[in-house]
């Protein structure tokens, strides 16, 4: 609906609005909505204002009141799509399917209407973000939500749009996919400008580990000591280690001491907030296990802490592997005894690449005894590192993970970050949401078992060299492309505010809870044949549908045949 003042137009989730005159293109074939029972679903409502002679001349700026209106129960949010600076959009070269690739301001983050209210401009068309989630009482059948723009002062409608939403009266199962982000606790310090663990500090984690809890990541990396991760040789990042350890030096030699209490602090509140599983941070340094992480202790009874281990330290032979030796079996006996023992995942270090082997397998086989029975799990792309036994669950690079796959490696994970910018799906603001949420159905498809990525809230600029300033630097410092850094903005008060490439990654979550639940029913390959429905090419991470339409047509025919199976 449109009148003199204003229009408002609706479109979906998958969308990218730019702040232009011109209006996005609309197309009614991506109108339809379908929704399991509280399950979260998302639209976007673009408003602009009418052009008028009067305007032109003032250049007056009209301010709305925004309302939302649901003829059914649900919980409906509405949030306003801000657009970021993006001064790295992609690499050097680039693929066909970004949406641009010039430095601008790019749609992103979703913050909180300020008194419910938002402005209209004649140059620009902006946008809001609508989630709705459908009450558990729902009655199946069609809900309409309707968004509306009245004149704050005298309360007169300006315009409205409103979307239809087909409810089903079936229920997501628990997702079963493993998924990281990973979580940098001194980022969050750092930038709220509070002392590591302090109360505000665990405050401020609670906030963000729920809201990752809240959009499908059910894995936290756990930093028992800083992470050695995105940090310059011979650099530090902010010490946030869990663990704390004394040491002693004797005639035997040193001894250690530990104390867990705020490792079981995390663990405690992980659980809390709806995490499953635990991380345990990297035992070696990035790229190749060659030194030890930075490990902080109070040494012969000091009242403060000094590094015991970093750059300097050999990775193994030598204190370090003591150190070790002393340390994992406590460790182990900790997380047994918090019931998390068979829910940790352990790291070795982060991406080695082939002319690091030497160093990543001393590495391993240091710490093997120490761990035996459990997960070793890590970044990677060349398939040796599993074929000789380095690695127990690789992860792999997303334009790698063929080779494994070919290989008959069973147990595998997935990831991507800035160097996967080519033809394979990945997350930059610079790319179109599609691409985004096309990773849910690649994951059902190829069976993979979770999935990792490094930013959920890096702050920093690449190597950790300086803080960033996350609202006015999207892509660390000019490195990475923007949007690889982090999923969620440190908003006001200690809490996270979202973004679209958060929500559209919890669709592609949805999507996969979806064609688990129908794959129960009809099987894992009927299913798949639905994917490849009218489709001249095989799905694979390289090569899928690119189209809006595509994975909205097939989300609503998966919905529609879970409701005829439940029933039936």
């Amino acid at each position: 609906m449109e009148n003199n003042h204003c229009v408002a137009r609706v479109y979906n989730s998958l969308v990218k609005i730019f702040p232009e005159a011109k209006a996005p293109v609309w197309e009614p074939e991506c109108g339809v909505l379908t929704a399991l029972l509280q399950e979260r679903v998302s639209f976007q409502v673009a408003y602009s204002q009418n052009v008028s002679e009067q305007a032109e001349q003032t250049g007056r700026m009209r301010y709305a009141r925004v309302e939302a209106v649901c003829d059914q129960a649900a919980d409906v949010q509405v949030r306003q799509v801000v657009c970021v600076p993006n001064s790295y959009p992609a690499h050097k070269t680039f693929d066909d399917n970004y949406l641009r690739t010039e430095p601008g301001m790019y749609p992103d983050l979703l913050e909180e209407l300020r008194d419910g209210l938002v402005s209209f401009s004649p140059t620009q068309w902006k946008a809001l973000w609508v989630d709705v989630r459908p009450d558990a009482q729902a009655p199946e059948g069609r809900m309409e939500v309707r968004i509306r723009f009245t004149d704050p002062d005298t309360g007169e409608l300006l315009c409205e749009a409103s979307q239809e939403i087909m409810v089903y009266r079936v229920s997501l199962p628990e997702q079963t996919l493993k998924r990281t982000e990973w979580f940098h606790a001194d980022c969050l310090a750092d930038y709220y400008h509070v002392p590591v663990f302090s109360e505000a500090h665990w405050e401020i984690l609670e906030r963000f580990i729920r809201c990752a809890a809240q959009h499908g990541i059910n894995m936290l990396l756990t930093p028992v000591f800083t992470p050695p991760l995105d940090t310059a040789v011979g650099g530090e990042r902010t010490t946030v280690q869990l663990v704390e350890v004394y040491a002693e030096d004797t005639e035997n030699g040193r001894s250690y001491r530990f104390d867990f209490a705020k490792l079981v602090r995390w663990i405690r509140l992980c659980l809390s907030c709806g995490i499953s599983y635990i991380e345990i941070s990297h035992l070696f340094s990035q790229w190749g296990a060659v030194s030890a992480p930075k490990v902080m202790a109070y040494v012969n009874g000091a009242e403060s802490r000094s590094r015991i281990f970093g750059w300097e330290t050999p990775a193994v032979g030598g204190a370090y592997t003591e150190f070790l030796r002393a340390f994992l079996p406590q460790l182990l006996e900790v997380l047994r005894r918090e019931g998390v023992g068979d829910r940790c995942f352990f790291h070795i270090s982060d991406e080695p690449s082939r002319e690091q082997q030497e160093s990543y397998r001393a590495a391993r086989e240091s710490v093997a005894g120490l761990l035996e029975g459990q997960v070793i799990m890590d970044a990677l792309s060349d398939l040796e590192f599993y074929q000789k036994g380095y690695v127990t669950l690789p992860v792999c690079a997303t334009n790698h993970i063929h080779t494994f796959l070919d290989a008959g490696v069973h147990s595998v994970w997935s990831y991507y970050c800035t160097a996967q910018w080519n033809r394979v799906s990945n997350r930059f603001l610079a790319m179109p949401s599609a691409r985004t949420r096309i990773y849910g159905l690649q994951l059902f498809k190829y069976q993979i078992e979770g999935c990792l990525h490094w930013g959920f809230n890096f702050y920093n600029a690449a190597e950790s060299r300086y803080p960033i300033d996350p609202f006015g630097d999207t892509a660390s410092g000019g490195v990475f492309p923007g949007g690889d850094p982090f999923l969620v903005y440190p908003g006001p008060q200690g809490a996270p505010q979202g973004s679209i490439r958060l929500m559209v990654m919890e669709e592609a979550m949805n999507d996969l809870r979806a064609m688990n639940l129908l794959a129960s029913y009809i099987g894992r390959e009927a299913v798949i044949a639905m994917l490849q429905e009218d489709l001249p090419f095989e799905i694979t991470f390289e090569t899928y549908p690119k189209s809006d339409y595509y994975l909205l047509r097939l989300r609503a025919k998966i919905n529609a045949a879970l409701a005829r199976h439940q029933k039936g």
